[in-house]
């Protein structure tokens, strides 16, 4: 098999990077990289949502297994040169990224829940802390735009972004920091933080596997399905006419899942984790505001074009649901007395 660069983000200082031959899958993980921006700098610090160690812990301690989640299997870990470190996985068969359907996202959900459910998880000193408040607070992001009228007059957002949504991702800015701070009171769990389609292969067994485990670390209950129902169509994987249906389905399934792990909590308070994960794309409004009059917009991977028309529905479509999420976290909130 001819060597095969993979897609990935190629701004994160932490990865060296992914590629596939007969071999398998081939991920370098690394700390010496000084050409990414600063939001995307690798840290030494173990607690840092961004560690560059965390991943071969990951697979050295099989931390999956241990979740009871799948993921490839490690085939190989080993240091290749000063701080730096390659991991050769399983390159694993199934349904991926723009594959993946409705209901392979619904039983990854179904398996998140019963992951997360559990009682007796791991705890291990690497596993990020405070992911959701520093990532989302690192982006780079023009808040002034936010009350510029002509950025909002820009085509793309005449054509996707109506009034009423201008004012509803304004509102969700305004309560940034009462949404992260209502996150950091609910209930805890081990989460992956970076569930979406793009780090989820279902095989043809059924079993859902879960890529990059780069973030892995303390969260929020509902916070990695608050992450993967948006984030399904940020990017033209999943269309985002189909959102309001996925987040039913994968809110149900999920709920069913912590049921069959044991959990017996109060729903409201997982359905607030859900919703009040919105917070994390507040910035992406931004982005779109600047990228708005580009003369071409890329993929995830930066390598091909996109339909402007189709990414701006797209977004408009998932910053409208995270819009809405925020005044549901604030009624929930309110009515289980912790706003």
């Amino acid at each position: 098999m001819p060597l095969q660069h993979l897609t990935h983000n190629r701004l994160n200082g932490v990865t060296g990077g992914i590629w596939r031959d007969s071999d398998g899958v081939h991920k370098v993980l690394t700390h010496r990289r000084d050409d990414a921006p600063g939001h995307w700098a690798s840290s030494a610090d173990p607690a840092h949502w961004n560690y560059w160690r965390r991943e071969a812990l990951v697979y050295g301690t099989d931390l999956p297994r241990q979740l009871g989640l799948g993921a490839p299997a490690v085939l190989d870990v080993r240091e290749t040169g000063d701080e730096e470190i390659e991991i050769l996985l399983e390159d694993v068969k199934g349904h991926h990224s723009s594959q993946l359907s409705v209901q392979d996202l619904v039983e990854t959900a179904r398996a998140l829940g019963r992951s997360q459910g559990r009682r007796d998880l791991p705890e291990y000193s690497w596993l990020s802390r405070g992911f959701l408040r520093d990532y989302s607070t690192s982006r780079p992001a023009n808040w002034r735009l936010l009350q510029d009228d002509r950025a909002w007059s820009q085509k793309l957002i005449r054509d996707h972004f109506p009034q009423e949504l201008r004012g509803g991702l304004r509102r969700l800015h305004l309560d940034q920091e009462r949404l992260l701070s209502l996150m950091q009171t609910l209930p805890r769990t081990v989460c992956h933080l970076d569930v979406w389609p793009n780090n989820i292969i279902r095989r043809p067994t059924g079993e859902v596997v879960l890529l990059d485990w780069a973030f892995v670390g303390d969260g929020a209950l509902g916070e990695d399905v608050g992450n993967l129902i948006p984030d399904s169509v940020f990017d033209l994987l999943i269309p985002h006419q189909l959102l309001g249906d996925l987040d039913g389905q994968v809110t149900r399934a999920y709920l069913e899942g912590l049921d069959d792990a044991g959990w017996t909590g109060d729903e409201r308070l997982v359905r607030l984790g859900i919703c009040a994960s919105a917070v994390k794309y507040d910035w992406l409004t931004v982005r779109s505001l600047e990228t708005a009059s580009a003369d071409q917009h890329t993929d995830y991977g930066g390598d091909t074009t996109v339909d402007a028309d189709a990414r701006y529905a797209a977004r408009a479509a998932g910053l409208s649901l995270c819009a809405q999420w925020a005044r549901e976290a604030e009624r929930l909130a309110r009515d289980l007395g912790i706003w």
